[in-house]
């Protein structure tokens, strides 16, 4: 019986929660489709966005994810992603969100708040995990960098389908410059460049990816991934890039992904 019941677990769903710095999301996730289960909720990320009042968000959204007919065990793990660098459950970045979460504890303050197994993974490497599980990383051997255009430039390490956690390759230095600053989407808003001359900056910064990296993919995120035709065929690389396939949901995902392979809950 013992037997049954452990494999009735493997990829069940379980509730997956991404905190961003103006809105804190969740949903149940089907982990055998990479699926959200329902609508997603949304609650915008309290101002100031201290460790107390975000945690305090983030239980009422586990609250009402967990009141629904086919909402996980009420003792089932939570993940979670924050935009910032995690490591052993500490927050050592913390850039669109209050400076006061610099080294929490955040595994410890949420699985305390929420009562039950919490544990927290960098946003840009939790929708990397789910774009590799699910999206236009699937079945994609060796190297694939996940790079998100948005405020700044995020980015996830993934091997053999394993993630590489706490990559942070929007902050490689070119001509002098934080990559990020001159190649995210903000900043070719910021300089009101066109998609071609946006395109050329782009192409400064795959390449030295590709040099220093060699992957077999590059998939490109973020809000801008939806204007993908506008700069992706301009650029030449030999390294195929594609944009990612699962949009607003990957963090979610990836949340609930990552706990449960971490917690051997999925395959």
């Amino acid at each position: 019986m013992a037997k049954k019941d452990e494999k009735s677990k493997k990829n069940a769903p379980l509730i997956g929660i991404d905190i961003g710095g103006t809105g804190i999301k969740g949903g149940i996730v089907d982990l055998k489709k990479g699926k959200l289960v329902g609508d997603r909720v949304r609650i915008p990320t309290p101002q100031p966005s201290t460790p107390e009042s975000v945690a305090e968000v983030v239980a009422q959204v586990v609250a009402e994810l967990s009141a629904r007919p086919d909402a996980p065990a009420p003792d089932s793990p939570v993940g979670v992603t924050f935009p910032g660098i995690i490591q052993h459950g500490v927050v050592h970045s913390a850039a669109n969100v209050d400076k006061s979460w610099l080294e929490m504890d955040i595994d410890a303050l949420l699985t305390a708040r929420l009562g039950r197994p919490v544990e927290v993974i960098n946003d840009a490497d939790a929708a990397g995990l789910a774009e590799a599980r699910f999206g236009a990383g699937e079945f994609v051997e060796g190297t694939v960098l996940v790079i998100t255009l948005g405020t700044g430039i995020g980015s996830a390490f993934i091997f053999d389908g394993k993630l590489v956690p706490n990559a942070e390759l929007g902050h490689l230095e070119i001509d002098g410059f934080d990559a990020e600053s001159k190649a995210s989407a903000v900043a070719r808003e910021r300089d009101g460049l066109s998609w071609e001359e946006y395109s050329v900056l782009l192409q400064r910064y795959f390449s030295h990816l590709e040099f220093l990296f060699s992957p077999e993919l590059f998939i490109v995120g973020g809000g801008i991934s939806k204007r993908a035709d506008e700069y992706l065929p301009r650029l030449q690389l030999r390294t195929p890039i594609v944009p990612a396939e699962l949009k607003n949901e990957a963090g979610i995902v990836g949340a609930a992904l990552e706990i449960a392979l971490k917690h051997k809950l999925a395959k």
